[in-house]
């Protein structure tokens, strides 16, 4: 019939006319224009078709992520009988992914403290319900905050690094006026007569010699003696307690003396603790605000990269330790309830 068009084989809009056409020259022009209408469908659905499959690979590709992300952190996905048999992680994705699909908020709210910003794509269908936002925004707070921490570690770092170099601060004397206890414990009570009198003379040494240069020195280490007696007193005070509550307070242990070896490895063990108090934010009278928030330190050239990395995995172990602690603690509740 004039005007009308047979169908498409291939699924389109629907056209009709109103009016029969009485021209074939327009039929043929009326058709071209129709099949390039068409066409042009075809060529729209057909970049929908392939947005949408991205988009649901994208999802795939987060969910994926997740739930090995969630599985390999070690934390428990289920309740577990005392001796049953660990899970295997084959088994411990499926579970995830049973617990996702069936229910996501409870998955997010679970699990939230091992997820990280890129994994919260596969919680967009939840992005109405308040709590759903406000778990999402816990992992980006947490990412956020964990980036500034490094920030902050970095630059403790560089700033440890340039220390060294300048050799004052880490020198012996500095540390031992900073930790005089810590000091004693593992270089002071081992030192030999001729060695605390060779101390005392390098100490000298480096000041002008003059009367001022030694009053002050006296002055100082009368301070760092008066300070070494309280702290002793006071883990003193806190050994005879822990041996009152054990009962074993007579028992005494001999006296033990170091060899060279042993001596020289209690130094570098003083020294690496000093260090990491130092990068720990532990030194009272240190400016950490000119080293925590200075830039010059972000593109600082550190020399032992493999000894920053050992930091700060140390550092994330024992974070990560700390909330897996919590969280068998919450599953133990769990289990009693």
């Amino acid at each position: 019939m004039w005007g009308e068009i047979e169908p498409s084989s291939n699924p389109g809009p629907v056209f009709s006319f109103e009016k029969p056409v009485s021209t074939g020259s327009h039929v043929d022009a009326q058709t071209d224009l129709d099949q390039t209408d068409l066409g042009g469908s075809r060529s729209d659905m057909g970049c929908s078709n392939e947005a949408h499959l991205k988009d649901q690979m994208d999802c795939s590709s987060e969910l994926s992520s997740m739930i090995e992300a969630v599985a390999v952190s070690g934390c428990p996905v289920k309740s577990q009988q005392l001796g049953e048999p660990d899970l295997t992680m084959e088994e411990r994705r499926e579970i995830l992914m049973t617990q996702y699909k069936t229910k996501p908020l409870v998955f997010l709210e679970r699990y939230q403290t091992h997820l990280k910003p890129e994994h919260l794509g596969a919680f967009s269908h939840l992005s109405t319900d308040c709590r759903a936002q406000h778990y999402c925004k816990e992992v980006q707070k947490r990412a956020s905050s964990q980036i500034n921490s490094t920030r902050v570690r970095n630059h403790r770092y560089g700033a440890l690094r340039a220390l060294q170099r300048e050799g004052q601060y880490f020198s012996e004397e500095q540390m031992r006026f900073r930790e005089p206890l810590l000091y004693e414990q593992y270089i002071g009570q081992y030192l030999s007569e001729e060695e605390i009198l060779q101390r005392s003379q390098e100490a000298m040494q480096k000041g002008t010699g003059g009367l001022a240069d030694l009053l002050i020195d006296s002055y100082q280490e009368r301070v760092l003696q008066s300070r070494l007696q309280e702290e002793q007193d006071r883990e003193e005070g806190a050994e005879e307690e822990s041996e009152d509550e054990d009962g074993n307070g007579e028992s005494r242990e001999p006296a033990w003396e170091p060899t060279p070896e042993e001596k020289a490895m209690l130094r570098e063990e003083f020294v690496s603790q000093m260090h990491q108090r130092f990068l720990d934010g532990k030194d009272k009278d240190f400016n950490y605000s000119e080293v925590d928030e200075n830039p010059d330190y972000d593109n600082l050239d550190i020399v032992s990269h493999d000894a920053e990395e050992r930091y700060f995995d140390e550092d994330e172990e024992e974070e990560e330790a700390d909330e897996e602690e919590e969280e068998e603690e919450d599953e133990e509740d769990e289990k009693m309830e």
